[in-house]
């Protein structure tokens, strides 16, 4: 049987066992996939132990994301550019590999709702709130779209300056207060923080100049529509929520350790989304 994890402290919320035991269910695999909950000064020696435990790889949520940065022996392209890692796999020779998910999560699901053309029409800002890990992610994985301009705000203008060196060309940054005035352009905005997540207050952004075309994408699952979302759809505005990005990052990972590319269904989303409802 081949076996998998997610590793965090706290984990009890995460939702990824369902949603892998769901793939493992519908695949007909033989095949685990459990939480385990690992304080940050245990995290270097469980990873050391993870052959001798037999494990194939697991998914690292927070607060483990750069430790496994840090102690993976090879990184992907994509981890490097994120600088964390939120899957973990052994090669050929049996070395652990570092990749993250993140970026092609978020652009599986933007294509999925919106359509992958989305981006291609004549007005391409996109503006990014946050400069968190999740905002890193989001921006390395529209830097793969060409012709899309970025913009990152953030209310510690230093650190949406370290995202923006990326690709400095293509990422700007601005202050949180000129927002307003950068809305008018916006093709997509996209909120990355954790404001407006259940037990969080909301984001604080009015979004009244946002135009027609604009849609707005929010990476909180939890609540599944957020007062940002419930905002935007009011206006008419196109939304993205954030449970399509947390099933669709879990995508490559599964392949990986149990040799079949699963696929993200409506009877999936269905499932965590009545587990999302249930834990209200």
């Amino acid at each position: 049987m081949i076996k998998a994890f997610v590793v965090g402290h706290p984990i009890a919320h995460s939702r990824s066992p369902m949603i892998h035991g769901h793939w493992l269910s519908t695949l007909g695999l033989d095949g685990s996939y459990e939480r385990i909950d690992v304080a940050p000064d245990g995290f270097e020696a469980f990873l050391r132990g993870l052959k001798a435990a037999g494990f194939a790889g697991g998914n690292v949520t927070l607060p483990h994301k750069e430790a496994a940065f840090a102690l993976a022996d090879i990184l992907t392209g994509a981890a490097r550019r994120i600088g964390a890692v939120n899957t973990l796999s052994f090669d050929e020779q049996r070395r652990l590999v570092g990749d993250n998910t993140d970026a092609v999560g978020f652009t599986a699901h933007l294509d999925e709702t919106l359509g992958r053309d989305w981006l291609n029409a004549d007005a391409r800002d996109v503006i990014v709130l946050g400069a968190g890990g999740a905002a890193r992610a989001v921006v390395a994985g529209l830097l793969d779209r060409p012709n899309v301009r970025i913009v990152v705000a953030n209310r510690t203008r230093s650190r949406a300056e370290a995202i923006a060196g990326l690709d400095p060309s293509r990422v700007d940054v601005i202050d949180w207060d000129d927002l307003d005035g950068a809305f008018g352009h916006a093709r997509l905005l996209v909120n990355t923080t954790s404001l407006g997540m259940t037990g969080k207050p909301p984001l604080d952004v009015a979004i009244d100049n946002l135009p027609a075309h604009c849609a707005v994408a929010d990476i909180v699952y939890s609540p599944l529509k957020t007062p940002l979302l419930a905002d935007a759809a009011s206006r008419g505005l196109r939304v993205v929520d954030g449970l399509g990005m947390l099933l669709h990052q879990a995508v490559p990972g599964f392949e990986r350790w149990f040799g079949t590319r699963p696929v993200v269904t409506p009877q999936l989303r269905a499932l965590i989304v009545s587990d999302l409802t249930a834990s209200r």
